[in-house]
């Protein structure tokens, strides 16, 4: 196929061929795709209050709390400690324990494949183990005074403009949720495939960094755009063998996803703001750089 890419009607049939197998294989993982989306709009709806009054009372707990919390797969609790933050509510190791287990897409994505199950497992373990020690390390190094503060969960809609936040009950939101992720799902598949076939597995691994001390750091880098589109990409790369576990393990764990986005406006401390970047980083790519040379 790769010859075929290179010539006039050989490049048509080569990208047709490409886009029904990218069609193909995005379209088995819908219907578990909505269904996740469901599940979580379920627990959005019933939860709220009491995850927000959770993360109030938590005190000491607060860094445990947030990284198994954080593990739930919508970015509404990153936005929610975004702003519990900001207003003095929770600790800065709460919201970088949350920050750091958040997986978003992620966790959606490896659970629509039943044969990634132990890779999941395995994912979660390890963010919530890191997510927990650096919380408390920070919490540990610093303290910050607590004021009152009214952040929702329901926020997320907000901020990602997704337009669920006009329909009521799950089902709505859960199919505009779907949509748009499956939409990101076509995209970067279709792209990797191509890459594949136009560059070759090998060649595409070299430049993106494999099998590189350095390739967490690149992952970490991506990892901090602010939507759901980092975790499908870095999910994809892994799927498709181009990222190695640690690198994917340090890309996710600075996807914050829009809750980077409401601490920017939410927080006026800007050098706050950056310190909190600089932590995200520095612990993913540390984690993501100890996990590749334990061979995880």
């Amino acid at each position: 196929m790769i010859q075929a890419l290179h010539t006039g009607e050989g490049l048509s049939l080569g990208l047709w061929d490409i886009l029904a197998d990218t069609i193909l294989d995005s379209l088995k993982i819908l219907p578990f795709l909505f269904l996740a989306f469901v599940i979580m709009e379920w627990l959005e709806h019933r939860a709220n209050g009491k995850i927000e009054r959770l993360f109030k009372t938590a005190g000491k707990a607060g860094p445990a709390a947030g990284a198994l919390l954080g593990c739930v797969p919508q970015c509404g609790f990153s936005v929610l400690c975004a702003n519990l933050y900001a207003g003095g509510v929770i600790t800065l190791g709460t919201l970088i324990a949350v920050f750091l287990s958040t997986s978003d897409e992620a966790v959606l994505l490896l659970a629509a494949a039943p044969q990634q199950l132990p890779t999941l497992l395995k994912l979660l373990l390890c963010k919530v183990i890191i997510a927990v020690a650096a919380g408390y390390t920070v919490d540990f190094f610093s303290r910050r005074s607590r004021r009152q503060s009214t952040g929702s969960l329901h926020e997320i809609c907000d901020h990602e403009h997704c337009g669920c936040e006009n329909h009521k009950g799950i089902w709505i939101p859960a199919l505009l949720h779907t949509v748009k992720i499956f939409g990101f799902l076509l995209l970067f598949t279709f792209l990797l495939n191509f890459l594949v076939v136009w560059l070759g597995q090998e060649r595409l691994g070299t430049l993106l960094l494999h099998d590189s001390v350095f390739q967490p750091f690149a992952a970490a880098l991506l990892g901090f755009l602010p939507n759901c589109a980092a975790s499908v990409l870095l999910t994809q790369l892994y799927l498709e063998g181009t990222l190695g576990f640690g690198a994917t393990v340090a890309g996710l764990c600075t996807g914050a996803g829009a809750g980077l986005l409401v601490l920017f406006r939410e927080n006026r401390h800007v050098k706050d703001n950056l310190k909190i970047l600089a932590i995200l980083y520095a612990v993913a790519v540390v984690s993501g750089v100890l996990l590749q040379a334990l061979g995880i």
